[in-house]
């Protein structure tokens, strides 16, 4: 079992160093595509993807139940915990969105009127539903219908044939410059039941998304907030924006779950451990939580001798499993020592022969190796 994770870990190790970027690629999407800049940008962002054949296929059309996953992901929310979902009679817990649109419930990007009713995952989103997600995403001014059909008679040829309870949604996308209409007609149409297209799904979360930078509604607000707790403050930390960044050589506190010891331990032995208490910066944004999990192995294990050398424990940590059930790399290496009074060291510096062991619930300091980046307002560590 013992070498059975060690092949493991060195596996994902492996994964994580060679795991290729993502690369704007797609054969049947042109540079000069009207939507090739959203379709690029959302697609080095990991809210869509292409096909199989390496494809995008932006004519194709998009499902209710993958428009409300990109629509989570283009907000940053997929790792979001939603505490009380809502029943519908055509999806469950096992269905492949079914937590993608939980979070759209809760975020009111789309509404239910009671539990039990459907939410028809394979229908293909229309272009009313999804520049009405679009607008429920944001914290937008107030207007009446009248006013909202006096901007849209203004450029849609079809403004007064609208369904009722799209006519206020399609004025503040209107108001907001946040409508999708493919280019090439003097008089466009908003063609509110067609089934929206990728290339249109793709610029009108992309607009979304820009928008929600600045105006979020109040749900996303609070879950776009930096967080904020007491902990271990690391000096060297920077923000930027919602993004903190620990940079490679800050020496950080880490807690040890398992024994190791210089006489007992063996180089290539597992280790597990956990963060002591919250990371944080000089403000108090948490980096990383408090209990995440650490692992990695013993690099170096020499036994302390009498008269003949002081032992030797080094620590290599390879990854972490943070509050949000991610793990990744988190490349750090540390070496343990024992504080010891003048007399103690004058014994150990003529004697030798120290010992070295850590019992669960010792602290000891390890070096990051690598920058770690995170999403301060969910502690999200960009890979």
């Amino acid at each position: 079992m013992k070498n059975l994770f060690k092949v493991l870990l060195s596996a994902m190790i492996t994964a994580f160093c060679l795991m290729p970027a993502n690369a704007f690629q797609f054969p049947d999407v042109a540079s000069d595509h009207w939507a090739a800049k959203q379709i690029e940008i959302l697609t080095d962002k990991g809210v869509i993807v292409g096909y199989p054949d390496g494809t995008f296929k932006p004519d194709d059309n998009v499902t209710r139940a993958e428009f409300a996953s990109m629509a989570i992901k283009a907000l940053g929310q997929e790792h979001t915990k939603v505490a009380q979902p809502v029943t519908f009679t055509d999806i469950t817990p096992e269905y492949w969105a079914y937590d993608s649109i939980q979070k759209a419930l809760y975020f009111d990007l789309i509404s239910s009127e009671k539990d039990g009713s459907l939410f028809r995952p394979d229908d293909s989103v229309s272009r009313a539903e999804a520049t009405t997600v679009a607008v429920n995403a944001l914290t937008t001014e107030q207007i009446s219908e009248a006013k909202a059909r006096e901007v849209l008679s203004k450029k849609y040829a079809d403004a007064d044939s609208l369904p009722a309870d799209f006519i206020i949604p399609a004025g503040k996308s209107e108001i907001l410059n946040m409508i999708v209409v493919m280019p090439g007609s003097d008089k466009p149409k908003l063609e509110p039941t067609r089934p929206a297209t990728r290339a249109e799904v793709a610029a009108i979360l992309y607009n979304m998304m820009e928008e929600a930078k600045l105006n979020p509604n109040a749900k996303l607000a609070e879950a776009m907030r930096k967080k904020t707790g007491e902990g271990y403050v690391i000096p060297e930390a920077t923000v930027q924006g919602s993004v903190g960044t620990i940079p490679a050589g800050v020496v950080i506190p880490v807690k040890i779950t398992k024994y190791v010891s210089t006489q007992s331990s063996k180089p290539g032995d597992m280790y597990i451990a956990s963060v002591p208490q919250n990371y944080i910066t000089r403000d108090k944004f948490i980096l990383v939580y408090e209990n995440s999990n650490l692992k990695g192995q013993l690099l170096d294990v020499r036994s302390g001798k009498w008269f003949v050398r002081n032992g030797v424990l080094v620590l290599e940590n390879a990854l972490i499993e943070t509050s949000n059930d991610q793990v990744t790399e988190f490349s750090a290496t540390g070496e343990l020592h024992k504080d010891r009074n003048w007399f103690m060291k004058i014994v150990r510096a003529t004697l030798k022969g120290e010992k070295l062991d850590a019992t669960p619930e010792d602290v000891i300091y390890m070096r990051l190796l690598k920058p770690l980046r995170v999403d301060l307002t969910n502690g999200w560590i960009y890979e």
